[in-house]
């Protein structure tokens, strides 16, 4: 049995970013939050698919460098190798619980360049 509560844990920027709520072990789950102009950087897992499910908020998602438009309710999914990047473009704050399995001891997570944008 495993039991905790969002509130009691960090996020990884203190007021912003990813906080996992459990790690392994066969599952990652945590809740990521991005407040307006905050991203998270283009990454690619190499053995982990990651799930999102969106709480608050919209955004795109960028796959592979192709937006994907996400808003409460979604369920968004990424396959290992598939890069990915977080960007809130909004007035509102993102929130969404993300999940990676396979669960593995060691970091399998890659950052690239972000995304390029036409002005």
């Amino acid at each position: 049995m495993f039991h905790v509560n969002e509130e009691t844990l960090e996020y990884r920027y203190g007021t912003h970013g990813p906080k996992y709520l459990k790690k392994g072990p066969n599952v990652d789950i945590g809740i990521v939050l991005l407040k307006p102009g905050d991203d998270h950087d283009n990454h690619y897992h190499t053995t982990c698919e990651e799930i999102f499910y969106i709480l608050e908020g919209e955004i795109d998602i960028y796959v592979q460098g192709i937006p994907i438009h996400v808003k409460p309710g979604d369920i968004f999914q990424v396959s290992p190798m598939e890069t990915h990047y977080l960007k809130n473009t909004n007035s509102m704050d993102f929130k969404a619980v993300f999940i990676k399995s396979p669960h593995i001891n060691e970091r399998d997570t890659v950052i690239v360049e972000n995304p390029k944008f036409k002005e």
